[in-house]
């Protein structure tokens, strides 16, 4: 019998990116780069150990972005030939190395792995929400939802409607998904501040995550430290992120993906091949990109690139199926310690973003599948389980009260808020103050009532934390500020029209059309009083 369970949860999420105005913009191929890098072979994944009779048991988010822009017909559309363009650029690239044996094997590699794309892809019908739900059907997935557009619950916790609506528009939109209400919730960043919880009962919710310190310094301190859940008095369950397990995955520099077998992500074919062939297949403009095609490993730490071997995928799949064994042992004999100190079956919870699986650790798919295969086969101390499962199981917690937290820069809130994004918060404030008050109207005809439900997608579109987070990354900053600087202009501009009670109908149509997210939103749902 287990001693132990072991509960992985991937949050799948991007930010809403869609541009239906542009032929071309850099910033959807997150997208594309994901549903090819991630979300297929993480299906794959779930397939085959389905095929194989392996009860596997994963929590896993999907956003409301995220779950907008699949079912999106313009970016499926737009993915179908992103793709197309990688599949006729690796089959020259086969045929450009004919006589260079290990490129050409490379190159034939990543021909299978864009053929398997395209045959899982066509099988769907490019939809792979519905892939997803079906293991959410069998009970293998326990899908959990996220805020409306991720946005940093804790700074806006001043205007108790802006948080609501994060909350409900979310559910409402999982429950048109998915055909059923959502159990659980992946707080943005795990972004935790105390009264929340009293939000997430109202919406149905009855558990969430927040990081491990947002659990240890609860009041009454938990018994059982992060590895049991605790209720808060609302009823709704908290689970902590456990440091040990987490870090072992996610960090490059002492965790599994530093490996010198392993993929190099900084080192690709749209950067390294000779400008006038690569030009068909990099930015309109000329501009050089990645375009996911790699041939280099790690092969040792402080290299520079130039100095970087051939990659193997052979031996990057032996080394992941090897992280996998060593991670099954240690949660082997975190497990038994844990449940020879507290008396009763921990419960360790793993979560990571699930784009770190297949973007950023190209081999975190075939780790995902050694380590169930060897979990079901090869052990007996720990169990595999998702959150709604284990809560079914184990109904009686201890009640406390959780810390403030997230699982950012040292653990609260500066990563969100400082010098590179506190601009937008005064802006961010003074919407929210503007939804709050228009959402008091009703709406005189019909045009009036679709310019206050964009106002509301406009605000929760400029509330997105991504754009704050990017800021602080200096990765992209333009596009963020940009983004930003737009949605909070259209509120602004719907804000004005609806209260002079002259709407631009014109105008309206095409920002309905650009920003088209919860095409059911009720406006109404920034009316609760708090």
């Amino acid at each position: 019998m287990a001693i132990g369970y072991v509960a992985l949860v991937l949050h799948a999420h991007l930010p809403f990116v869609r541009h239906p105005g542009s032929d071309y913009v850099l910033e959807e191929e997150w997208l594309y780069e994901a549903i090819t890098e991630t979300y297929i072979p993480l299906l794959k994944v779930f397939e085959g150990l389905k095929r194989d009779g392996v009860d596997f048991k994963l929590t896993m988010s999907m956003t409301p972005p995220l779950v907008s822009m699949l079912r999106d017909p313009l970016l499926q559309e737009r993915y179908d030939a992103h793709l197309s363009q990688l599949e006729e650029l690796v089959e020259l690239e086969a045929e450009r190395n004919i006589h260079n044996g290990h490129v050409r094997y490379l190159a034939e590699h990543y021909a299978t792995e864009f053929n398997e794309a395209r045959e899982l892809w066509e099988r769907y019908q490019g939809d792979l929400v519905t892939a997803f739900k079906q293991f959410q059907d069998s009970n293998n997935l326990d899908i959990i939802t996220c805020g409306a557009t991720h946005g940093y619950l804790p700074l806006m916790k001043m205007y108790p409607q802006a948080v609501w609506a994060q909350i409900q528009v979310a559910c409402e939109h999982y429950g048109e998904t998915f055909g059923q209400a959502p159990k659980g919730i992946w707080l943005p960043e795990c972004a935790y501040y105390e009264g929340v919880e009293r939000m997430l009962a109202d919406a149905g919710l009855r558990y969430f995550l927040t990081d491990g310190h947002g659990i240890l310094y609860a009041r009454p301190r938990p018994r059982f430290g992060s590895y049991a859940p605790i209720f808060t008095e609302t009823g709704v369950a908290a689970f902590g992120r456990d440091h040990e397990s987490s870090q072992q995955v996610w960090s490059s520099e002492v965790g599994y993906p530093g490996a010198a077998e392993y993929r190099e992500f900084y080192k690709d074919l749209g950067w390294e091949a000779e400008y006038e062939y690569i030009k068909p297949y990099i930015m309109p403009n000329g501009q050089r990109k990645n375009t996911g095609i790699k041939y280099h490993k790690i092969t040792g730490r402080g290299l520079g690139l130039a100095d970087k071997g051939l990659y193997d995928p052979y031996w990057a799949k032996e080394k992941a199926a090897e992280h996998a064994a060593n991670f099954m042992y240690n949660r082997e004999q975190q497990a038994g310690h844990l449940h020879g100190m507290m008396g009763r079956p921990p419960i360790i919870v793993s979560p990571y973003d699930a784009e770190l699986f297949g973007h950023w650790w190209y081999e975190g798919p075939w780790f995902i599948d050694y380590l169930f295969r060897k979990s079901w086969y090869d052990q007996k101390t720990y169990e595999m389980t998702h959150l709604s499962d284990y809560l079914r199981a184990n109904p009686q917690q201890q009640v406390c009260r959780p810390s403030q937290s997230s699982w950012g820069f040292k653990g609260f809130h500066e990563y969100w808020l400082n010098d590179t994004n506190a601009w937008v918060y005064p802006h961010l404030h003074k919407a929210a103050e503007r939804m709050i008050e228009i959402s008091q109207m009703e709406a005189e005809d019909e045009l009036q009532l679709k310019a206050l439900n964009q106002a509301a997608r406009e605000l929760l579109l400029a509330q997105s934390s991504d754009w704050a987070f990017i800021m602080r990354t200096g990765t992209m900053v333009p596009y963020a500020v940009r983004r930003t600087r737009s949605h909070l202009m259209r509120f602004n501009k719907l804000y004005a029209d609806v209260k002079v009670g002259k709407v631009d109908s014109g105008w309206l149509e095409k920002v309905e059309s650009i920003d088209n997210i919860f095409p059911n939103i009720n406006y109404r749902v920034y009316r609760p009083v708090f």
